[in-house]
């Protein structure tokens, strides 16, 4: 007798499901079971910032993707050669600047530290590079407006400066000698083997390979931001609606010092990706955040968000990472204390 039974159907693989959008979709799934009512207000408002946002984003990944399809990342190691103090300024621009993401930059920055480059201007460039980029100038001056994006990339390039010069002030110390672990994890989650070679390409659609890299950098990129700008306007819509606003100012508002340095704290170790903190910063401003807390929010927690953190973790010793923190920590609070007298 033949085995009629059919299998069973397979539950879905969630782990397969990037985390932002599931994520995003827990939060519509619980508005939709405990408060039915909010479930279309808090959808409807989180398609209407997304559409809002559109132009910045398409022109972001528009850019980015040129940079990547030209090669301008092979520009990068030009801020390692020469003088040291010269290393450190350029590293420190070009990691306020620069496109790339700390993944991609791991293989670059273990070759280098293994052949004996300075500390000092990896550090300027690891602590500037995941606070700035392209992309997130466009969406943090479209959210939050030109003046608060140039505050923020200015604030980058002065944090690898702090880092960078301070590093080799104490560079004889025991805290920052043989930096390297000993077996340095050099891969990246992008899949770079050898990178910043050759010479850029500026016109790229004369090369079908290069072509190609823009058309996949772009598509990368697209989704990358719609599914964090996705859940960092889900939140926003549920946190006006359930976070009262005078708890924010009472707690984040005002101009001392206490403000920012708690902006600082909560936000080294709640950040969750630079591109959704943008329109969850902007909320909390219009709720009360004092412009220096802002500042010192996003400073601390995009150094100390994850691909940053494991970028600097996977190839140097507990120490040097520690002391990474520590400059992040107190350059934060220089920026917010800055911003904070501007604003």
């Amino acid at each position: 007798m033949a085995d009629t039974t059919s299998p069973a159907p397979r539950l879905p693989q969630l782990r397969k499901i990037p985390k932002a959008w599931l994520a995003s979709a827990l939060i519509l799934l619980a508005v939709a079971i405990l408060d039915t009512p909010r479930f279309w207000p808090t959808l409807g408002f989180t398609v209407e910032a997304l559409l809002g946002t559109l132009p910045f984003i398409l022109f972001a990944v528009l850019a980015v993707a040129y940079l990547k399809a030209t090669g301008a990342e092979t520009l990068l190691a030009k801020a390692f050669e020469g003088n040291e103090t010269r290393m450190i300024v350029f590293a420190a621009l070009l990691g306020g600047l620069s496109p790339f993401c700390s993944c991609e930059v791991i293989p670059f920055i273990a070759a280098l530290l293994a052949v004996g480059a300075p500390l000092s201007a990896v550090m300027a460039f690891w602590l500037a590079s995941p606070l700035m980029d392209p992309a997130m100038f466009t969406i943090t001056a479209g959210v939050l407006g030109m003046e608060f994006a140039t505050a923020k990339a200015l604030s980058a390039i002065g944090i690898g400066l702090l880092g960078g010069v301070g590093v080799m002030l104490l560079k004889s110390s025991s805290v920052f000698a043989d930096p390297l672990r000993e077996k340095p994890q050099v891969g990246g989650c992008c899949g770079v083997k050898k990178p910043f070679q050759g010479r850029p390409v500026w016109a790229f659609w004369q090369d079908a390979e290069r072509r190609d890299t823009f058309r996949r950098t772009g598509l990368e990129n697209f989704a990358f931001l719609m599914k964090w700008l996705t859940l960092a306007y889900v939140i926003e819509a549920a946190m006006i609606h359930y976070i009262p606003a005078e708890t924010v100012a009472r707690v984040l508002g005002g101009s001392g010092m206490m403000t920012i340095i708690l902006g600082a704290l909560v936000g080294m170790p709640a950040y969750l990706n630079g591109y959704a903190a943008v329109p969850l910063v902007g909320e909390l401003m219009n709720m009360g955040m004092s412009p220096g807390a802002a500042m010192s929010f996003m400073i601390a927690g995009g150094v100390s968000c994850v691909p940053a953190a494991v970028a600097v973790w996977a190839l140097v010793k507990p120490r040097i990472f520690a002391a990474y923190l520590g400059i992040a920590l107190t350059g934060a609070v220089l920026a917010g204390l800055a911003w904070g007298a501007l604003a």
